[in-house]
């Protein structure tokens, strides 16, 4: 049976996926090409595992099931495999059936009967659960709204695959087999089923690079430097706990141990007689993919490839390097790299530097991923400089830098990082976004129980680095910038506001709300701070002034009393040398350490607000404060139960109260100038406040008058009368009367327009609509310029109207350049733009501001992801600089910001709803102080629809 003409191989049903195991495995239709491949599988299946699948025993397949396993049509009987290194590992088919159950006769039935089969070998991997989100997308594709399958009931594992997926579903039992019934329309349980299940499969297939039992490190040179050589050497230096194999095909063949590492070499990874996790891959491109070749028919689970030479290079590089990438993934590996700086694991039971880094770093809470290596030399350094040594202030747990990121991404670490329990604080240098929808929604769902900073490289400079695999997409950073806060992300500019924020973050708890407390013994520092606060939104306290000769048992009793008070959320140390000869007699020369102690005192007893310290010349006070403290430190000063008061010769009657029990040691970060400990701190307090809003974040309400099915049907039949002769992807925009019908069904009513071609069609719009009217021309120059004279509103009569048109016509050009249009008058208001869009490098994006020079002009225009919740767009509304006018600025009267609330609203759901629908652009919405009027409105569609979060999991590919 040939492929019907119309229902070609369908090339995007193909997908890579992460297993429950971390491997992969390649999803694809299956083809008549495939005989061969489904024999062999159908082979390596246990008898029980056949019998499970056809109720009988069935030792082999016949011709004619070879034919019909492997002949589809694509629409009403389909198949899909699971394959690993090119071989099925797995199969699933559905057909369509009528509601008897019989093989369906018309495409208008919506049922198929599905069934699964699984290689014994590859049971426990979830592949029947990755198929059956993939089917349940193809059938949900070709108009099938409901699966059934029928069971044996000693089939558990099956049973449980479709009893978990989240789908509503209705089960029977009939002469001895299980029935199951099940809606394919994607729930709220099986969208949460799907993302723990992709959340725990990325998470695992990280952990597995991260902490291997075994490495290959493939391309050790023969002699000391060189880049594979080196790879091994700081690989060995940092105390791997397992297992570690030299391999180079120029090596002897009598060779069997590498000198002086001691180390077990091989020509090849086949002549390794036990298994690899990791290979780390060093050798040239053009060598490459017979090592990979090799790391797959061993079983090797992960490839970390250094070498140079892929997409960096140019086009033939960016070819091989697309090649790489469908090699590793077909043996079910992933990839780190190509030109990849490396990987580390501080951890004490792996103990892995895989990278470039000389030095191993310190182990602590904070995960770092970096695109660039540069980035991440820098990175290592400062933290290095800001907190040496093991459980340090500024110690890492993980540290990922993956080059050309072909496919470990900074979304698989954030899958990694979100309950990883040795990681406090993530942090992420990117220079690009591959699947931006899905770093939002990984990146909100991290940020809801730990912090997440992101600095973006490669902001203004419009493009990203050649090596990169993802496409580069021209979007504002103020937009950019924006998402990203919504989404929970601190999103700082530099390097060195990564590492500041980074370490309050992982060593301070979370401010409870924006009052800063401020002393120390500089007043000059103090205001220095003070001002910094101001400048960061906090609301500062007037500076504590100590003495400048302040001991430190004065600065632990100032501290430790401000920390028991209930007028601050943060407090900010500023500390200076003690100055003159007498300073220098009473504390001696090493005074950071014993002022460090006493900070450190004050802060155990009451460790639930967070401290910074400025500190000018006093280096020893910084690193003491990020090193963890030694045991019965001898600068420690005893802690009083009673610290001074603020007042001398005073003292609080408040005991201080005892400091519960952690595990973890007091660390402070200190910081060489106020502006930078202040910054941080204020990053501390806009990430704990959305915290606190994400524990209430509001709802997507629902309405009883909106029409989604009628909705979709239109958008279907719209996209099938004017994408015809339209290249894929590209949209198209719909006539003003579609564009209104379907803004319509979701509740948004835009104004009539008639179109006035002529003055005398003028005459009769303005009589059916009724005077006053506004005249206004649509040409796209001149459109909303009223600035410009294109638009002309109150015109109360037909003689006004008919004086109006000639003298728009004389002055702007003829009807035909011109396009005017009557529109009935409304009540006066402001003038905003509603937009929604699909945007590549952000996802679907709501984006509101005030018509004209605000938003065009100055920028001032809010953005936030779809879908928005009620909470989402009241602060969107209020966020703009220009809001005051909404709220009765200068004695105005405020609008009907609720009406706008509610437009804002059904436009997110329009385009969550309709991932078709790629533009509404609404301008402009006249906001009244009862209700609001859309006067303008234009809306854009494509087929395929744009990229959704909602299909199956898949892995990127470029």
């Amino acid at each position: 049976m040939q492929t019907p003409p119309d229902h070609a191989y369908p090339t995007h049903w193909e997908a890579d996926v992460v297993l429950r195991d971390g491997g992969t495995a390649r999803i694809r239709p299956i083809t008549p090409a495939d005989a061969e491949r489904l024999v062999s599988f159908y082979e390596q299946v246990s008898d029980e595992s056949k019998y499970y699948r056809f109720f009988a025993p069935y030792p082999r397949l016949s011709d004619r099931d070879v034919h019909r396993f492997t002949h589809h049509d694509y629409v009403d009987r389909v198949g899909l495999a699971a394959t690993v290194g090119g071989e099925f590992i797995a199969t699933v088919r559905y057909d369509r059936i009528d509601a008897r159950g019989l093989p369906a006769k018309s495409p208008e039935d919506d049922q198929a009967e599905v069934a699964f089969l699984v290689q014994d070998a590859h049971q426990g991997r979830g592949v029947a659960s990755a198929l059956l989100e993939h089917i349940a997308a193809v059938a949900r594709e070709r108009g099938i709204r409901r699966f059934a399958a029928e069971v044996l009931p000693a089939n558990t594992k099956m049973i449980k695959v479709f009893t978990d997926a989240g789908y509503t579903q209705k089960r029977t039992f009939e002469d001895g087999v299980v029935r199951l019934e099940f809606d394919l329309e994607p729930t709220e349980q099986s969208l949460a089923v799907m993302r723990g299940r992709e959340q725990r499969a990325e998470a695992r297939s990280v952990q597995r690079l991260l902490a291997p039992g075994s490495i290959a490190v493939v391309g050790t040179g023969r002699a000391p430097g060189g880049v594979g050589r080196t790879a091994l050497r700081n690989i060995l230096d940092a105390g791997f706990t397992g297992r570690v194999h030299a391999v180079n095909h120029a090596f002897p063949e009598d060779l069997h141990r590498l000198q002086p590492e001691d180390v077990p070499a091989a020509r090849t990874l086949r002549a390794i007689r036990e298994p690899v996790d990791l290979a780390v891959i060093a050798v040239p491109a053009d060598a490459v993919p017979d090592v990979v070749r090799d790391c797959g028919e061993h079983g090797v689970q992960g490839v970390l490839v250094l070498s140079s030479g892929y997409a960096e290079a140019g086009p033939d590089g960016r070819e091989r390097q697309r090649a790489l990438l469908q090699q590793a993934r077909s043996y079910g590996m992933r990839l780190i790299g190509p030109n990849a700086f490396g990987l580390i694991n501080t951890a004490p039971d792996v103990r892995l530097n895989a990278s470039f880094a000389p030095q191993m770093p310190g182990s602590g809470r904070i995960g770092l991923f970096t695109q660039s290596g540069a980035i991440g030399i820098a990175l290592l350094s400062g933290l290095h400089e800001r907190g040496p040594g093991d459980d340090g202030i500024a110690g890492i747990s993980t540290f990922v830098s993956t080059g050309n990121r072909a496919d470990v991404s900074g979304n698989d670490l954030l899958q990694f990082w979100y309950d990883d329990p040795h990681t406090d604080v993530a942090i992420l240098y990117l220079e690009s976004i591959g699947n931006p929808r899905k770093f939002a929604r990984l990146a909100r769902r991290t940020a809801a129980v730990k912090p997440v900073v992101v600095a973006k490289g490669a902001r203004h400079h419009g493009t990203a680095p050649l090596g990169h695999a993802v496409p580069t997409v021209r979007v504002p950073d103020s937009t950019v910038a924006a998402l990203m806060r919504q989404a929970g992300v601190i999103r700082v500019d530099t390097v060195t506001e990564l590492i500041d924020a980074g370490l309050v973050l992982a060593a301070q708890p979370l401010p409870a709300g924006p009052r800063i407390a401020i002393l120390g013994n500089s007043e000059s520092l103090a205001l220095l701070a003070y001002d910094a606060c101001l400048t960061e939104g906090l609301r500062p306290q007037r500076p504590r002034v100590l003495p400048s000769a302040a001991t430190p048992e004065e600065f632990r009793a100032a501290l430790a009393e401000t920390l028991a008070g209930n007028t601050c959320d943060a407090v900010v140390v500023t500390a200076i040398p003690w100055m003159g000869e007498e300073g220098a007699a009473a504390h001696g020369e090493g005074e950071g350490p014993a002022l460090a102690a006493a900070l450190r005192a004050a802060a155990t007893t009451h460790p639930g607000k967070p401290v910074t310290v400025v500190h000018l010349a006093m280096d020893d006070l910084a690193t003491t404060l990020a090193a963890p403290p030694a045991p019965h430190d001898p600068h420690a000063p005893e802690p009083t139960a009673q610290p001074r008061s603020a007042t001398p010769g005073t003292q609080d009657r408040t005991p201080a109260p005892e400091a519960p029990a952690d595990p973890r040691p007091v660390r402070i970060p200190a910081y060489p100038a106020a502006e930078r400990a202040v910054r941080a701190l204020a990053e501390a307090v806009r990430y704990a406040a959305w915290r606190r809003a994400a524990a209430e974040p509001g709802r997507v309400p629902e309405y009883d008058d909106i029409q989604e099915a009628a909705a979709g049907a239109d958008v279907e039949r719209l996209l099938d009368r004017l994408t015809t002769d339209v290249a894929p992807g590209r949209s198209v925009a719909l006539p003003p009367a579609d564009a209104e019908a379907l803004l319509a069904r979701y509740g948004i009513h835009p104004r009539p327009t008639l179109p006035a071609p002529a003055p005398d069609a003028a005459v009769r719009a303005a009589a059916r609509l009724g005077y006053p009217v506004a005249l206004k021309t649509t040409a796209p120059h001149l459109r909303h310029r009223a600035d410009l004279g294109g638009v002309r509103l109150d015109v109360a009569g037909e003689t006004e109207l008919r004086r109006t048109y000639a003298e728009l016509t004389d002055f702007l050009g003829s009807p035909e350049e011109l396009r005017p249009v009557v529109q009935a008058m409304v009540p006066r208001g402001v003038d905003t733009v509603v937009r929604a869009a699909i945007d590549p490098a952000a996802g679907a994006v709501l984006s509101f501001g005030l018509a004209g020079a605000p938003s065009q002009l100055l920028g001032d225009i809010a953005h936030r992801l779809i879908p928005a919740t009620d909470r989402e767009v009241n602060e969107q509304i209020r966020s703009i600089r220009s809001a005051p006018l909404l709220f009765g600025w200068r004695g105005s009267q405020p609008v009907d910001t609720a009406a706008l609330e509610d437009l804002l609203l059904r436009v997110s759901r329009l385009v969550d709803d309709h991932p078709e629908v790629v533009a509404v652009d609404l301008e402009p919405v006249v906001v009244a102080p009862h209700g609001l009027a859309v006067l303008g409105a234009s809306v854009r569609l494509a087929r395929p629809p744009a990229t959704t979060d909602l299909g199956p999991r898949r892995l990127p590919v470029y």
